[in-house]
């Protein structure tokens, strides 16, 4: 038997889902879930590349946020707050494998000139944007390929919105070997996507 339907729309906004989480409705947490679940899995999924780690994350996630909703202050939005626990039990997961590439040795005998500049595309912008449809799909496709030392850089730095200092701090490295890894991730990315966006000049721009 199919359970109860779920009205979202009970709660127009993140304001009116919090007050309801505060006052303890009882379908308040179910809202949260329903409203959250896509985006954490689909952040989860970026940070982990497996499906199976994601879903653990996303259980983590949310068992995480209904602990620690008494304690939110709403000094940022509620799904920023979310989005950022998600983020920190994803990369609590990765901490217990250690990466099997490690840059740090080539970082630290570079110079913040010696880098090669990133092309202009793949600055943090088209990136956080993430264009809709088949575009978005080959970006999306083209980051889980990555090895995971960059794909965790690329996610934090151009994704997460996080400082070169702040990645480096998430991820025990340093502020150099992040530089280094951002770059050959946007590099790799650029490569992987080269063919598409040469048949597809349309796509850049949509």
């Amino acid at each position: 038997m199919p359970g109860p339907v779920i009205d979202l729309s009970v709660y127009a906004d993140e304001t009116a889902l919090l007050e309801g989480l505060r006052r303890r409705d009882p379908d308040a947490c179910t809202c949260l879930m329903k409203r959250f679940t896509p985006l954490v899995y689909a952040r989860a999924l970026r940070l982990t590349g497996d499906p199976d780690e994601a879903e653990g994350v996303l259980q983590t996630t949310f068992i995480k946020v209904c602990e620690a909703l008494p304690r939110f202050d709403g000094a940022s939005s509620l799904s920023t707050w979310i989005y950022r626990i998600a983020t920190n039990e994803g990369l609590m997961l990765l901490r217990q494998r250690r990466p099997r590439v490690d840059l740090d040795a080539l970082a630290e005998t570079l110079q913040p000139d010696d880098l090669p500049q990133a092309n202009e595309m793949w600055s943090p912008d088209p990136l956080r944007a993430a264009l809709n449809g088949e575009l978005r799909n080959k970006i999306e496709q083209a980051i889980a390929s990555l090895p995971e030392p960059l794909r965790l850089v690329l996610v934090l730095r151009d994704l997460e919105a996080l400082s070169t200092e702040e990645t480096a701090a998430h991820l025990g490295i340093s502020p150099g070997a992040v530089k280094v890894r951002l770059h050959r991730a946007r590099t790799r990315l650029r490569e992987m996507l080269a063919h598409y966006l040469a048949t597809h000049p349309e796509a850049e721009t949509e």
